[in-house]
């Protein structure tokens, strides 16, 4: 039996988050109301939500030196998370985000920078570091090391999830190995061209004949297509707070679903609840909420419809 459920490769990041009463206009400036540091991150805040929910968890990916080096390893040390293969990289800060939180809508708005020093090297993912586990999660950064470490799951029948919103030069190297692909609404649109975003989906998994191609909707939830089938799941109506992180959420609550067998439209309700779950917290882990609190929310909960998405494949609340 693999010593680990899940091992996620990618990145971390220690946020300054700074809320504002509301955000000002362009060239604008207000007074702020808070300042707080918080550690999050991608893949580190999907491990954490993983940590939670309960499955052996390792993550895999660099850290600096400095201070918010050490909060990020503090924040990880705390949860139960392997990190025996965290790279700590001498005389380099640690990826940062300042995050701007409007206290009207929850919404953020982020500036981040992260050191080339970082970056994670393909020579660096062994097969001890990846193989020893159930299911690979990753995103698109270190593009390069990402396709090794993916490569080295499906050598060992792994599945492998991946979080991408951003298009990485060299990321069609990535895709073939990928079995769940979870990416924004705007990334299919980016890769393909395609100006509707289903229809770009599709063209990305038909083209990397990836079993289950799934989307994030932010305030209206998610979808997924498999087998030819699209699923829409609603978003779920919390008092929020926040919106940092809650893709992150999302993501490790999906690679839950999936090592627990889920079929995709409870896999995706599951996941929209965990993500809402934690926009009621200031920070990216901040409301990170146990699987008993999720279902709790998906048994009550209103909704957030979108009605186009709606309209065209139905939706699984109430199923």
């Amino acid at each position: 039996m693999p010593d680990f459920d899940v091992v996620g490769v990618g990145l971390n990041a220690t946020d300054t988050v700074i809320l504002v009463p509301h955000f000002p206009p362009y060239a604008g400036k207000v007074a702020f109301d808070e300042e707080m540091m918080s550690p999050g991150g991608q893949v580190a805040s999907a491990m954490v939500t993983c940590a939670r929910l309960g499955l052996r968890t390792k993550y895999v990916g660099t850290v600096g030196d400095d201070l918010r080096g050490q909060i990020q390893m503090e924040s990880l040390q705390n949860t139960g998370i392997n990190l025996d293969h965290v790279l700590v990289r001498k005389g380099v800060p640690n990826q940062t985000a300042y995050i701007i939180i409007d206290r009207t809508t929850g919404e953020r708005t982020v500036f981040w920078s992260r050191p080339e020093e970082l970056r994670m090297q393909p020579e660096e993912m062994t097969d001890e570091m990846i193989g020893n586990a159930r299911l690979l999660h990753i995103d698109g950064h270190d593009t390069e090391a990402v396709e090794r470490a993916a490569q080295i799951a499906r050598e060992h029948g792994m599945p492998v999830t991946v979080d991408v919103d951003t298009i990485y030069p060299g990321f069609e190297k990535v895709l073939p190995y990928v079995t769940h692909l979870v990416a924004s609404q705007e990334w299919p649109v980016a890769w393909t061209k395609e100006k509707d975003a289903l229809h770009a989906l599709d063209k990305v998994q038909q083209e990397y004949k990836i079993p289950v191609a799934a989307m994030t909707l932010g305030s209206y939830g998610s979808l997924a297509r498999v087998n030819g089938q699209v699923y829409y799941s609603p978003a779920f109506v919390v008092n929020c707070v926040d919106t940092t992180g809650a893709g992150d959420v999302f993501h490790g609550a999906f690679c839950y679903a999936v090592l627990e067998g889920m079929d995709v439209p409870d896999a995706l309700e599951f996941s929209n609840a965990m993500a809402a779950l934690n926009c009621r917290a200031l920070g990216a882990r901040g409301g990170i909420a146990t699987a008993a609190e999720a279902r709790a929310l998906m048994a009550r909960a209103e909704r957030r419809i979108h009605p186009e998405f709606a309209g065209r494949y139905g939706h699984t609340a109430g199923r």
